[in-house]
């Protein structure tokens, strides 16, 4: 993972924004703040970010809001913070597409841990090396690219995914027409910093299907096994 990949720890707090970007600093990464929404987006209009980590409650423009706005627009991972506890903050985040959670007070090892899973997953993205074959997947209408981590929709539009969609489809796609738990999933997609019965694997695939099914409400394609898990369909 490059040392320089570059981080936005954006917190009303300001003991909250130094000591992350103090630590992360001393771990190798370059590490900005923003003491809330405006600043990140200035920040954002001028140089490219690697992984956002963001607070959901701030005075202002809110986290929930700041990460739709980061997940229509940039690449950028997105950590979601959120107060000890928030079930229903965490699972709203994770439908706005945070790629992972954290619980305060953080713990700063916990805190790396989930900066480098997450990098890894968002800057394992990109073409093909020279010469190396593309390994694609078709289903329904779609094409997914699991060289360049990318998917396509029938008319060749890229359909945006998150770190953690991509990495859950690819877990599908390598097992198809098999059902998988929701423990199996999170092994397979390297996430077992999650809790195998938490609603992120539900809320995940739920936006999956909302971007590769043809009728979201009577999924065909990755389908729910009641007391299994689930089963991507498609043809060998």
């Amino acid at each position: 993972m490059p040392k320089t990949s570059h981080i936005v720890v954006c917190d009303d707090e300001p003991d909250i924004r130094e000591t992350f970007q103090e630590y992360l600093a001393l771990q190798g990464f370059r590490v900005s703040t923003a003491e809330g929404g405006g600043a990140l987006r200035r920040l954002l209009a001028v140089e490219p970010v690697d992984l956002v980590i963001l607070d959901l409650s701030m005075p202002g423009e809110d986290g929930l809001s700041l990460a739709r706005f980061l997940r229509e627009r940039y690449a950028a991972g997105i950590i979601m913070v959120t107060a000890a506890g928030a079930t229903i903050d965490r699972i709203v985040g994770l439908e706005m597409g945070a790629d992972d959670y954290l619980a305060k007070p953080v713990d700063l090892r916990e805190l790396l841990a989930r900066v480098k899973a997450v990098l890894r997953r968002s800057l394992g993205r990109g073409p093909a090396a020279e010469g190396e074959a593309e390994e694609l997947v078709h289903f329904g209408p779609c094409r997914l690219n699991l060289s360049s981590r990318t998917l396509h929709d029938g008319s060749g539009e890229e359909i945006p995914l998150t770190a953690m969609e991509f990495d859950l489809l690819q877990a599908f796609a390598r097992h198809p027409n098999r059902v998988l738990s929701r423990d199996q999933l999170l092994d397979l997609a390297h996430n077992k910093t999650m809790e195998p019965f938490d609603r992120s694997i539900d809320i995940r695939i739920a936006r999956l299907r909302r971007k590769i099914e043809p009728d979201p409400a009577k999924p065909s394609i990755i389908k729910t096994i009641r007391g299994g898990g689930y089963l991507f369909a498609r043809d060998e």
